[in-house]
């Protein structure tokens, strides 16, 4: 015959009230107050500038974005996004979240054809950013797409 047996439960340490310094050296915060933005002085802006939208990126030399923002995402809807107003906000509104990089020469790389190219190159130099250079990256097409078969009547 078996017994059964309940484990023995012991009462719990009682641990003394967290004081306001303990409180702060968690972690959680400790990692918080570590990270720290690192300095960026010369970057590359990106814009794409399409038919529907623009998109600003700002990254550092190599390509690691700093911050991104595109007209959707600041509020345009619809046929407003590719204006060449919704274009200066969106720049408005990325260098605001690259303050605290200290970002202040810039090489411009502009893709597409849409209308916001001119009005986002204007809106960096108007917002305080030294364009070092302009380059248009925008893709051509070395052959194209397949021609349509001829039509037969």
């Amino acid at each position: 015959m078996m017994e059964d047996v309940s484990p023995v439960v012991l009462p719990a340490e009682v641990k003394p009230a967290a004081s306001d310094t303990e409180a702060t050296t968690t972690p959680a915060a400790k990692r918080k107050r570590n990270k720290k933005k690192r300095l960026v002085i010369r970057g590359q802006a990106h814009i794409q500038a399409t038919y529907n939208n623009t998109i600003v990126t700002l990254t550092d030399q190599t390509g690691n974005v700093l911050v991104t923002c595109s007209a959707g995402q600041v509020g345009f809807k619809g046929p407003k996004k590719s204006t060449p107003y919704a274009a200066g906000i969106v720049v408005r509104t990325a260098m605001e979240r690259v303050r605290d990089y200290g970002l202040k020469d810039v090489e411009v790389l502009v893709r597409g054809v849409g209308v916001g190219r001119e009005a986002a190159i204007r809106a960096l130099y108007a917002n305080g950013l030294n364009l070092v250079s302009i380059r248009d990256v925008t893709p051509a097409p070395h052959n194209g797409c397949r021609p349509p078969r001829p039509r037969r009547v």
